[in-house]
């Protein structure tokens, strides 16, 4: 009796346990197509002064997908700063060209992920289709 009582158990804890890995993965999933959907859109735009915005945007819709999509936002903008910080070390040497740019797209990272208005980013004149 004692055996099967641990067998039913355990499988209740893994069921529960599973069910909020595929939560998990499912809003990651839908977080990184929301990172993707604000990228295609600041490329499409191509509007000047637009990038916090479209990062800010990026990282807010992602974060309201719930932990998975907010997992999936950082994960990206980190990536994304990154890779950024290593092309600019071989464009421009170790002069700190663009450091300050990294830092200005990750604190419109962390406000979108932090839930505030990713429009207090938004450029004036950026058309309402963004």
């Amino acid at each position: 009796m004692k055996f099967s009582t641990v067998i039913i158990f355990c499988t209740l804890i893994l069921g529960v346990s599973s069910q909020r890995w595929r939560s998990f993965l499912r809003e990651a999933g839908q977080g990184t197509k929301d990172m993707w959907r604000a990228y295609s859109d600041m490329r499409e735009a191509n509007y000047k002064n637009s990038d916090k915005y479209f990062h800010a945007r990026g990282n807010y819709d992602a974060a309201r997908r719930g932990p998975g999509g907010a997992w999936a936002a950082k994960v990206i903008s980190d990536a994304r700063e990154g890779a950024q910080r290593f092309t600019d070390l071989f464009k421009y040497g170790n002069s700190g060209h663009g450091v300050e740019d990294s830092r200005a797209d990750q604190k419109a990272n962390e406000w979108g992920r932090s839930g505030k208005d990713p429009n207090h980013f938004r450029p004036a004149g950026l058309p309402s289709k963004y």
